[in-house]
């Protein structure tokens, strides 16, 4: 391969497999993506558009080009999105065939761009402004919906992305601006009225319509042809005393975040919870530097035990504590104390509200944590207060297209929906970003996208800059094969129901083996994923995902 110009670079077919890929970095740290099938080729950036990883080191499995990093997938022949993360398709350039070389012409890109010309008489709302509510207008504009789109969101900023709080902006690796989904100017350039600070009071499903109440208490109603209903969740208080506490936080929002950040400094820091985020939280803290300690306590004896195996758990816990992260572990919440209690002039003590800061938290065994400030990572509920008629135990039920009622849908958080591995409501901001892709095909009535049922759970977590990735849903990590070491982060674990031979493996997570990971995500997403006697016989993953593809 050689530069002929500047604009254009020089590339052998024969370089290239058939039904395969490759890429080519080039000097200015682009990359080029070739994909082949037989006679014809075609030619991407090879940057995944989510976090920059090389498409080549992914997987080709058929017409689905793979992220090795975080699954975001895309059509082998246009590089049009299937499957997020990732939000955009890939750029695609023009080539010539020169005989036995390709000359692709990076100046020249092909203007994919759909004219929004479909339903342009109909009005679209969308309640949330979280990855269901963003993804779900965002797709619309970016297939053809020429109506109405008015997304009303509580926050007082545009759509942004949630899970980079706790993997970059904590720690002081991404500044807020890089986090708005769209970018600065998303809602504009989309032509997409973005209300904000507005409250939604009421949802009338039958009437596709909602109500919002502002803070003088007048009403305003509005009914749509489509109703899209993305409230996510807010994180569950403890019952235990002192949760109210100056110095006592969650993290859900942006807002969150800034006040952790700014009150951690120099302080003793305390988490209570052991899953996916109280471990982000710990690590963006220990990066950014700038709290005198910090502590997780845990009910369990490991981290992340409903997801990963205990050598996994254990891989993890030695990460942190090797970054001076302690644990408290089997250890329960009694109550957080405080350094003070404000008195009424009759000198009793006045309710839980007047105390003053944070002195620490008091476990059930008596034993007292000193801490300047508590991070309550005891998960998140959704918020289904709207549709209260339609209320499950856990979720909205919806179909596979993530509707309730005709023209009404719910989605994100709130929806317990089906998917390829059955009905189920998941936290995870890939499934968030899923149910808005189907949700838009839905309104247009677009059959050739994958309904909800033809997909699969994704979610990773990054501490320390190691990224774990977990694919699919095991109801319990403890029937696991294990293949790798854990401790030097070159693994993957295959989760199962039960310990029979016949049993399909239902998840797995990794650390740095990708390939073998994406490979599992296309056969479970196929119903093809592989029998622990198939794993324990050596099962080449990779070949076998590829070969089914064809």
């Amino acid at each position: 391969m050689s530069n002929t110009t500047i604009n254009t670079v020089t590339i052998s077919k024969d370089d290239i497999p058939n039904g395969g890929m490759k890429s080519y970095k080039q000097d200015d740290d682009s990359i080029i993506l070739i994909t082949r099938d037989d006679s014809t080729f075609h030619a991407f950036d090879g940057k995944c558009p989510h976090a920059g990883a090389d498409l080549g080191n992914g997987l080709r499995c058929g017409n689905r080009v793979i992220c090795p990093w975080h699954h975001g997938t895309f059509d082998s022949s246009d590089g049009s999105l299937l499957e997020p993360v990732a939000m955009t398709g890939l750029t695609q350039y023009e080539l010539t065939d020169d005989g036995d070389n390709l000359i692709v012409n990076i100046a020249a890109k092909i203007d994919k761009r759909i004219k929004n010309d479909k339903m342009t008489d109909t009005h679209t709302i969308i309640v949330g402004g979280g990855g269901a509510g963003f993804m779900t207008a965002n797709q619309l504009r970016h297939t053809g919906y020429g109506g109405k789109i008015t997304l009303i969101s509580a926050d007082d900023k545009a759509p942004y992305n949630r899970p980079l709080l706790s993997k970059a902006f904590l720690a002081g690796n991404m500044p807020e601006e890089k986090l708005l989904l769209g970018g600065a100017d998303w809602a504009s350039k989309s032509d997409i009225d973005l209300r904000l600070n507005q409250t939604v009071s009421e949802v009338l499903p039958n009437e596709r319509t909602i109500v919002i109440k502002d803070k003088d208490g007048n009403r305003d109603k509005q009914t749509a042809d489509f109703l899209v209903v993305a409230t996510g969740a807010e994180p569950k208080i403890p019952p235990f005393k002192g949760v109210k506490l100056d110095g006592v936080y969650t993290l859900r929002s942006m807002d969150d975040a800034k006040l952790i950040k700014a009150a951690s400094h120099d302080q003793r820091v305390v988490i209570v919870g052991t899953g996916f985020i109280g471990m982000e939280v710990a690590s963006a803290l220990v990066q950014a530097g700038t709290t005198a300690s910090i502590t997780i306590i845990g009910q369990d004896h490991r981290v992340m035990g409903n997801i990963v195996s205990e050598t996994v758990s254990n891989a993890l816990i030695k990460l942190h504590e090797d970054n001076g992260v302690k644990f408290i572990f089997n250890a329960s919440v009694a109550e957080i104390t405080a350094t003070e209690k404000a008195t009424d002039d009759s000198g009793n003590d006045n309710s839980e509200e007047s105390f003053s800061q944070v002195g620490g938290v008091k476990l059930a065994n008596g034993e007292q944590i000193d801490a300047d400030i508590v991070i309550l990572g005891t998960g998140v509920a959704p918020r289904i207060e709207l549709l209260h008629d339609t209320n499950h135990p856990d979720g909205v039920q919806v179909d596979e297209h993530l509707q309730l009622r005709d023209g009404v849908y719910a989605l994100g958080d709130i929806a317990k929906a089906t998917n390829q591995m059955g009905r189920m409501r998941i936290e995870h901001w890939r499934v968030a970003l899923q149910h808005g892709i189907v949700t838009a095909a839905a309104i247009l009535n677009d059959e050739q996208v994958n309904s909800l049922e033809e997909r699969i759970p994704f979610f990773w977590t990054m501490q320390y800059g190691k990224s774990l990735r977990y694919s699919g849903h095991a109801a319990t990590p403890d029937y696991g094969i294990l293949l790798g070491t854990p401790d030097s982060f070159d693994y993957i674990e295959y989760y199962f129901d039960d310990e029979g031979e016949d049993t399909r493996a239902r998840a797995a997570s990794s650390l740095g083996r990708d390939k073998a990971l994406v490979a599992f995500s296309e056969l479970l997403r196929r119903g093809h994923a592989p029998t622990r006697a198939q794993i324990n016989a050596g099962f080449n993953i990779i070949e076998q995902a590829q070969v089914l593809s064809r």
